[in-house]
């Protein structure tokens, strides 16, 4: 069916990289020649431009319900290839409650690569989710490696009779099952995009138990740590794909709960509070405000929510230096404690 098969892949801790892995075998049992390539590795992707029949797939982490952006920078930069066929592949957080698998959403992350390729002149046969373990361990602890177990199991299964399709050019649109919910979280998928992921960035801090290593700096696939005091420093060019936090043998990184929790408090509040007394010196009612002014107040509250949240951090990070903030720091975070695991993709797959 096909002459060659081309598998893109962005993984932050594991999951899309064993989606990719289980594909790739597959396609190999039927003899058809792959290639696997790792787009945080391939700033300008290359195909062979002839007439024989090609399948080109995007095997990628769900981000806040979007595309990573080094995703989808890369897709958009994407050639046309002449005869070729298209599929998406999205790895999103899958959880277990007791004996049922709870799927995840996808949001625009399948919406907007299938839109450029088709756009692109494409054929797309495949829309595949992929309902792996979440590893976003700012908000929950890792699952016990029974439960991880189990949910791959049962989408290694899933994942062969996907790639089984794939192989004798049958279409299958899995992700359209969830449609309805991805295009209702769709707003969310914006604001992350936007805003989300830039103040994400920022709930990241390197403890006193950090031991140099850079490990975190080295592995970061977009080079958004920098070494500041000795110590990582996360910029705004952080994807938050959580590969640091999960992947530190010190487990020296953390998400500061505690400090966060009082930060996000005045950021909700303190741009209303600025406008009220505003208006109450120049004698306004807030229920006079303008349809401009109210676009001037959010863009004003965006503004200030991102200075606010660089600020705080960056006085945050000279701060841990001192014993007592770092103390402070580390048990008022979740993040701390053994009973909140860090995620590992199973390797022996």
């Amino acid at each position: 069916m096909y002459s060659k098969v081309y598998l893109y892949y962005f993984s932050g801790t594991g999951n899309a990289k064993n989606v990719t892995d289980w594909i790739s075998i597959n396609i190999k049992n039927a003899n058809i020649p792959v290639e696997v390539i790792n787009i945080e590795k391939c700033r300008k992707p290359e195909i062979e431009q002839n007439d024989s029949k090609k399948l080109i797939g995007i095997i990628s982490a769900t981000h806040g319900f979007n595309v990573p952006p080094l995703v989808l920078y890369f897709i958009f930069k994407f050639p046309r290839v002449k005869n070729a066929d298209f599929f998406m592949a999205n790895t999103r957080g899958g959880l277990k409650l007791y004996k049922f698998f709870l799927p995840g959403l996808s949001g625009l992350t399948q919406i907007l690569p299938v839109l450029v390729f088709w756009l692109k002149g494409f054929n797309v046969i495949g829309l595949q989710p992929v309902d792996l373990p979440s590893n976003w361990i700012s908000l929950h602890p890792g699952l016990r490696k029974k439960v991880v177990d189990s949910i791959y199991n049962r989408m290694q299964i899933k994942i062969k009779h996907f790639s089984q399709k794939m192989i004798n050019g049958k279409r299958s649109y899995i992700a359209l099952y969830s449609l309805p919910f991805d295009v209702a979280v769709i707003p969310i998928s914006f604001g992350y995009f936007f805003l989300g992921r830039f103040m994400l960035a920022k709930t990241f801090l390197a403890t006193s138990k950090c031991t140099s290593c850079n490990l975190c700096v080295k592995q970061c696939p977009v080079q958004a740590l920098k070494v500041i005091d000795e110590r990582p420093y996360w910029t705004y060019n952080c994807e938050s794909c959580m590969r640091c936090m999960n992947n530190c043998p010190s487990r020296a990184i953390e998400t500061p709960h505690g400090f966060l929790t009082l930060v996000w408090i005045v950021l909700f509040n303190l741009p209303s509070i600025l406008l009220f007394w505003i208006f109450e010196k120049y004698g306004r009612s807030l229920l006079s405000i303008t349809w401009y002014e109210e676009i001037a107040y959010y863009s004003f509250q965006i503004a200030l929510n991102f200075f606010f949240a660089w600020a705080t951090y960056l006085l945050l990070y000279k701060l841990m230096r001192f014993k007592f903030v770092d103390v402070l720091v580390r048990y008022s975070s979740f993040t701390k404690y053994k009973f909140w695991r860090r995620y590992k993709a199973p390797k022996n797959i």
